[in-house]
């Protein structure tokens, strides 16, 4: 059975910086993409950032300079470095994975909160 494992996030001052953490785990799968994505109070899910196989990535403008998506394929984990946190950042951000089990399926972690205080 796959699962996405999240760490990181917590409080931070406006300013800082966090890191998160996303592993996949479980086996018989190959991975075509992992991100995130987060989601404020009243509003909708978006995307934050996404890393596909190869290496390309995929960033919101509103992280765009002050976010870094990166990717351990041994581990099969992503990695999303936080810089420059804003309030405007606070959210809670889920793992998102695009895994190929035989067929391809979507993967969400169970979120992990993130707040940025002014």
């Amino acid at each position: 059975q796959v699962q996405l494992v999240e760490s990181g996030g917590g409080l931070v001052q406006a300013g800082g910086s966090l890191r998160l953490s996303c592993a996949a785990s479980g086996s018989g799968f190959s991975i075509s993409s992992m991100g995130w994505y987060r989601q404020a109070p009243g509003k909708q899910r978006e995307l934050v950032a996404v890393i596909i196989t190869g290496g390309r990535t995929n960033y919101a403008d509103s992280v765009k300079g002050r976010f870094t998506i990166s990717r351990d394929n041994a581990k099969n984990t992503v990695y999303l470095q936080m810089n420059s946190l804003k309030p405007e950042d606070t959210a809670v951000y889920y793992c998102n994975a695009i895994l190929v089990v035989g067929v391809q399926r979507n993967y969400w972690g169970q979120g992990t909160q993130v707040t940025v205080s002014s």
